[in-house]
């Protein structure tokens, strides 16, 4: 069975709808709670049990947390392997991450780096099951790592596990304007904000070591002498851009879960423990002081975006 190309999956009827259709048995109490689930829900419910023994994992697996530019969560069942109405529903809850504005370039992300090629088709699967608070749906592939709560189609922020996201349009080393990637507008709202700081602040944040390393399946462990500017020691001004600028950023993903996020870094403290770095030298395309490398950090948080060659971006949050 070949993959089904977004066009294909966009002229057929609503997954809940062709999952009811595709199981006449139910009865209407049946179908009417099939309807009222949730889009991971209805999906959860449509495995076989062939299907759950490749792509359900424990709640407390180790690949929960792992994180890297190009991995399967279930390698050896990849989306084509699904039912026609299942690649609908997968479609629809991956869409339903983003927010309307963003994904139609993000759909584009994804189907251009697959390059054609079904060994590098998504990869998706659950962690834990229904009976589990902490239930998890996540879609993994090149340049692609999202996850969501299982339960529910509303947002309840990008807290607890690593999401990855990265790109190059055209060209491996990317020219200082990443023309085409469509993550480059979270580069350009960054340096805003640093602009909006004093000369010597952004002198701190200059960071005169290596940036962070590629993500490591590891817990965010931050280290001792995080590089960069305390945001501790911004006025409340500042570090009120510093959040805004934040918001913007994560436009891309669905709002209510951008506003979760953000509650969530308001309510635990997050920035006032948080250093900010920005790298020049080669990671510095241009050398124009445009950063395209920079990354924040603290105990319970790592957002790492390096723009150089092209941009790889993981955000970790974990309160």
């Amino acid at each position: 069975m070949s993959f089904l190309n977004r066009r294909q999956m966009m002229t057929r009827a609503g997954g809940a709808a062709a999952l009811v259709a595709a199981a006449p048995m139910l009865s209407t109490t049946e179908a009417e709670e099939a309807r009222s689930d949730s889009l991971p829900m209805q999906l959860y419910k449509s495995l076989s049990d062939e299907q759950r023994e490749k792509i359900c994992l424990p709640a407390d697996h180790a690949r929960r947390q792992f994180i890297s530019n190009w991995w399967y969560v279930a390698p050896e069942y990849r989306l084509n392997h699904f039912k026609p109405e299942q690649q609908e529903l997968i479609t629809k809850i991956f869409d339903s991450l983003h927010h309307p504005e963003y994904r139609e370039a993000v759909n584009k992300q994804v189907k251009h780096d697959q390059y054609g090629k079904e060994k590098n088709i998504p990869s998706v699967a659950f962690f834990g099951t229904p009976d589990d608070s902490n239930f998890e749906f996540i879609y993994t592939g090149h340049h692609v790592t999202r996850r969501c709560d299982a339960h529910t189609d509303e947002g309840r922020g990008l807290n607890g596990a690593p999401l990855f996201y990265g790109h190059f349009f055209n060209t491996f080393n990317e020219s200082p304007e990443h023309v085409g990637n469509p993550y480059w507008y979270q580069g350009k709202l960054f340096n805003e904000f640093v602009q909006s700081l004093d000369e010597q602040q952004q002198q701190r944040g200059l960071a005169t070591v290596e940036p962070r390393a590629e993500r490591s399946p590891d817990v965010v462990k931050s280290r001792e002498q995080a590089p960069g500017l305390a945001i501790a020691d911004l006025q409340d001004d500042q570090r009120a851009k510093l959040l805004e600028t934040i918001g913007k950023m994560l436009v891309m993903f669905r709002e209510s879960d951008v506003a979760a996020t953000l509650k969530a870094i308001r309510d635990h403290n997050v920035l006032e423990k948080l250093h900010v770095s920005w790298y020049g030298g080669k990671y510095d395309i241009g050398d124009d002081k445009v950063w395209d490398t920079w990354t924040m950090e603290g105990p319970t948080f790592v957002w790492y975006f390096r723009g150089q060659p092209h941009i790889h971006s993981y955000f970790d949050l974990k309160v």
